[in-house]
């Protein structure tokens, strides 16, 4: 295990529940980054989503991509970036596979495919198992916290 849930907080701002990502357990710098993400009944959005059939919404999963892109930016930029919050910029081509559901181990592996002027742009792909459940190209940049 390369970083675990203490040490992503240090790098994201996410806190419980809105923190996706459990640990990372693969990087390459500057290039790739996978992420785990355990998905068990206790997520509180299972209790609407939907009762009696717990699904992961896929908003969440592309979030979840999100955070773990944010990590693997933070971690190549230079200290003066890192003390900025890395902001979603864009998605497209979002597709869902299968569904996500309690129990299950998402896998999210991003690979940043440039950076140019301070935007980063991802192709991600969450898996279950060896199954696709989700894929999507991401945008994201850092901007200062303070907004006032």
């Amino acid at each position: 295990m390369l970083l675990d849930v203490n040490q992503i907080m240090k790098i994201l701002p996410h806190r419980y529940p809105f923190l996706l990502v459990d640990r990372v357990v693969e990087h390459e710098p500057g290039q790739k980054i996978v992420g785990i993400k355990n998905v068990t009944i206790n997520e509180p959005f299972f209790q609407g989503h939907f009762p009696g059939h717990p699904v992961m919404p896929g908003v969440l999963i592309i979030e979840g991509m999100a955070q773990v892109g944010g990590i693997l930016a933070y971690l190549a930029s230079s200290d003066e970036i890192k003390k900025k919050v890395c902001y979603f910029a864009s998605i497209d081509n979002a597709k869902f596979r299968r569904p996500v559901v309690p129990g299950d181990q998402l896998r999210i592996e991003m690979v940043a495919t440039a950076c140019k002027r301070g935007m980063w742009v991802f192709a991600g792909k969450a898996y279950v198992g060896d199954k696709l459940a989700a894929e999507a190209d991401l945008k994201a940049t850092f901007a200062d916290m303070d907004r006032s």
